[in-house]
């Protein structure tokens, strides 16, 4: 996606700040999003959202986090959950999410989306689908692992490769992402596992939804350049974005939208 939200930034170079006493702050590197590195809070926020959209409907449910990096969206989905398991198989991330993030209804374990095994009411997959070199066998092990479950519920989110990537390309320059799809892409790949998908889409709201429109329609990217405003701008602006400056919806086009969130049932 068109930077939108800061100038462009080496990303290695940022540390999480103001981490808690004895737990290491991670290095934003591009592979995951982290929580307290300013610059990083638009993409943040955008994931942010979707982890407590999902929250609101997991009550009293045994979830499963698949690919949970620094653990902030395990432990949002403990606020409504009965048992959160956040699984990821990089070592300094699990750490982290180890000693920042455990409680009583959440633990975290260092393994692999394909070999983790432990059943569960519902799995969450988020911004991760497109890292990988085998969505269809990921996607049966998570129907399998939630086969069980009275009301079973895979869900997955993913980037809009029409927006994310310049128009006409098949993938951004994201080294990290293998497979970046298209809207009848994502939901016939969701489809060939599970008998009902519904799909939303995150959108734009409030002052992104402005900021937006500014660069699209009023060129802002080449006025602030102009006025030599882009870092004090954005030094503000970036900080200041919140969930609340994004919505998710069915009821707006999903070529258009940033990212797909499907709901998945057998």
């Amino acid at each position: 996606m068109p930077d939108q939200t800061s100038e462009p930034t080496t990303p290695q170079l940022y540390l999480q700040r103001d981490q808690p006493d004895g737990v290491p702050p991670l290095a934003l590197t591009g592979e995951r999003t982290l929580p307290d590195v300013p610059e990083e809070n638009y993409w943040y926020q955008r994931h942010l959202i979707v982890y407590e959209w999902i929250r609101e409907r997991v009550g009293g449910l045994k979830v499963i986090d698949m690919a949970c990096g620094e653990g902030y969206g395990s432990s949002v989905l403990a606020g409504q959950a009965a048992e959160v398991v956040g699984v990821d198989a990089n070592p300094a991330a699990h750490e982290h999410a180890r000693l920042r993030y455990s409680s009583p209804t959440v633990r975290f374990a260092r393994d692999l989306v394909e070999t983790f095994a432990e059943p569960a009411d519902a799995v969450v997959f988020l911004q991760t689908i497109e890292h990988v070199q085998n969505p269809d066998e990921i996607l049966e092990r998570f129907k399998a692992l939630t086969a069980d479950s009275g009301a079973p519920a895979v869900y997955v989110s993913t980037p809009n490769v029409l927006t994310l990537a310049p128009e006409g390309a098949e993938k951004s320059g994201n080294p990290w992402h293998v497979k970046e799809y298209r809207p009848e892409e994502f939901h016939a790949l969701c489809a060939a596992h599970f008998s009902s998908v519904e799909v939303y889409g995150l959108f734009h709201a409030r002052k992104l939804a402005v900021h937006e429109f500014a660069i699209k329609k009023l060129r802002w990217d080449d006025v602030h350049k102009g006025l030599r405003l882009t870092k004090p701008f954005y030094n503000w602006f970036t900080p200041a974005i919140s969930v609340a400056d994004f919505t998710l919806t069915a009821d707006r086009p999903l070529e258009r939208a940033l990212d797909f969130v499907a709901v998945c049932r057998p």
